[in-house]
């Protein structure tokens, strides 16, 4: 339940991977794909992710010039005609981007492209939730034994089994992302309790959550359920164009997301034991049992002569008080003074 990314570990007991998926929020310009990987990169991320478009080989021109996505207003074809990037202009975005010491990732969405991927050497591939049931594809993909991030919008736990039992027949390390494909997603459709689903059904997969709701809530409440990958679109600027634009977070929210989720990664543990470093609260925080008027030898301890107060330093806790009822005074104790051993007749 664990596997590298270059230099990076990814699984259970490691901090999420927050991946700031440009995708194509760069509308096929070089310079503003270029300025969101410099924005990730001040915003602490440590992994951006691209998309690679051979249009010619991922599409049928005729058809895919009559379907119009539901947050487009153009074709899928104009829309990626419009968005995609050369081979050189993507493996200078990734060596840019290696160069910031930070991961590259993309995906491919044909053949042909996901060959270009291999020559640009990607440490890692991420199949897109469209592809989560394109067979042939995925087999492609797994055949150059690098790790593998699959989304799974838009298919369920028979479609994915076939894709994982693929990745396994050729050993590859692999991620599992549950991913509603809303644009963007109501919070009511993001069911988090997939992620324990997707656990219990693929013990030898990473989970995470690729998100399309808005800001970072949902991202949060994964991680207590597992959640080790956290895939949010991105843009420098939300005053940009884009179909994608509207669902991505900004750097601020860039931020948000990396702080907050190794603060919560940091923060989960299952044992309810008392800490030692709570000690100093404990001293002034619990209940020591007093004596709350003046006690006379042989006088036995009741309800009207000891109680309990602050501060917690006392021999004898709030908790034990029930068990000194009715033990006898060895001497006078004086009003409010903290009960001790030698005080009574065991």
């Amino acid at each position: 339940m664990e596997f590298k990314i270059g230099t990076r570990m990814i699984g259970e007991n490691y901090p999420p991977l927050v991946i700031a998926e440009i995708g194509i929020n760069h509308g096929g310009n070089f310079e503003k794909a270029k300025k969101m990987i410099d924005d990730a990169h001040k915003a602490g991320a440590e992994c951006v992710k691209f998309q690679r478009h051979v249009i010619e080989d991922e599409m049928v021109e005729s058809e895919a010039k009559k379907t119009i996505p539901a947050n487009s207003k153009v074709s899928i074809w104009d829309v990626m005609k419009e968005c995609s990037l050369t081979f050189e202009e993507d493996k200078k975005l990734k060596e840019y981007t290696e160069s910031l010491n930070m991961i590259y990732l993309s995906t491919p969405f044909s053949r042909a492209a996901t060959n270009d991927l291999e020559k640009m050497n990607v440490k890692a591939y991420k199949i897109g939730s469209g592809e989560c049931n394109n067979y042939p594809l995925i087999e492609h993909i797994a055949s150059f034994g690098k790790p593998i991030i699959l989304s799974t919008g838009m298919n369920n736990l028979e479609n994915i089994k076939i894709s994982v039992n693929i990745i396994e027949k050729y050993n590859v390390p692999y991620a599992i992302l549950h991913c509603t494909s809303m644009y963007p997603t109501p919070y009511n459709k993001i069911r988090l309790g997939a992620l324990t689903k997707l656990k219990n059904n693929f013990p030898n997969a990473v989970i995470g959550l690729s998100d399309h709701s808005i800001g970072n809530y949902t991202c949060f409440g994964a991680i207590p359920l597992g959640a080790r990958i956290l895939e949010k679109h991105f843009t420098s600027d939300k005053n940009w164009s884009g179909n994608d634009v509207p669902i991505s977070i900004d750097p601020y929210e860039l931020k948000e997301l990396i702080n907050g989720s190794k603060a919560i990664f940091e923060s989960l543990g299952n044992n309810k034991e008392i800490l030692k470093e709570e000690k100093p609260t404990i001293d002034f925080a619990y209940a020591s049992v007093v004596s709350i008027k003046p006690i006379k030898t042989g006088e036995k301890f009741t309800k009207e002569n000891l109680w309990v107060k602050r501060p917690g330093t006392g021999e004898f806790l709030a908790k034990e008080y029930n068990s000194l009822l009715g033990k006898t005074a060895k001497e006078d104790i004086p009003k409010d003074v903290q009960i001790k051993k030698e005080m009574f007749n065991r």
